[in-house]
């Protein structure tokens, strides 16, 4: 048990690693880089990790689980919808210009255009978040607690636009955009979606 706890905990460094490295060198990371970053040998990572595209592709999966597994876990225990939604907006912005899963996408991003592979999983992405929007629309409209402007499925996607767009003008450094004011912005566009007045002193 202890060998097989081991060999869980240095995957999850090399994923580490490798976030790192394509942080520095892009979507062209080699096999040395990411070596170096874990402070092993090229060997070592590729015995955990035979194919290196196969780490990279956990190295994104990792970063993308916060911008959906980790939303939905981090709501699941609110009730009114009105404050779920307003929490959903604030989790799916940076934490600063600095923040290393938003960095990391829009680096999927750029390579998007030329890889097929990170083309799939940030659509894959886009679409799982509008799921997710789209349920507590959804459910507060059900409730009497929004009304609607457009369908729901609609709103949701605007909703993940503007945190792809705010997200990148704050880790691009913008000078009049930090996660606060984002929020607010991204909070704005939801009143007028919804007809909920969305009181923002939720965490």
């Amino acid at each position: 048990m202890t060998q097989r706890k081991n060999r869980a905990a240095r995957r999850a460094d090399l994923i580490a690693a490798a976030r790192r490295a394509m942080l520095q060198h892009g979507e062209g990371v080699h096999l040395n880089q990411v070596a170096e970053e874990a402070g092993l040998t090229s060997g070592a990572v590729l015995y955990h990790y035979p194919d290196l595209r196969e780490l990279l592709m956990e190295a994104h999966h990792a970063g993308m689980e916060r911008f959906y597994e980790q939303r939905v876990k981090k709501v699941g225990g609110i009730a009114d919808p009105a404050r779920k939604l307003v929490v959903t907006i604030r989790s799916g912005l940076p934490d600063g210009p600095d923040d290393p899963g938003v960095r990391l996408l829009c680096e999927l991003g750029g390579a998007a255009g030329r890889n097929r592979v990170y083309a799939t999983l940030l659509t894959t992405l886009f679409d799982r978040q509008v799921a997710m929007y789209q349920a507590i629309l959804e459910t507060g409209s059900a409730q009497g607690v929004f009304t609607p402007a457009q369908d729901c499925e609609t709103i949701g996607r605007t909703l993940v636009a503007l945190e792809d767009a705010y997200g990148y003008r704050i880790v691009a450094r913008h000078h009049s955009i930090d996660p606060e004011t984002a929020a607010g912005l991204i909070l704005d566009y939801a009143r007028l979606a919804t007809g909920n007045p969305l009181s923002q002193d939720a965490p």
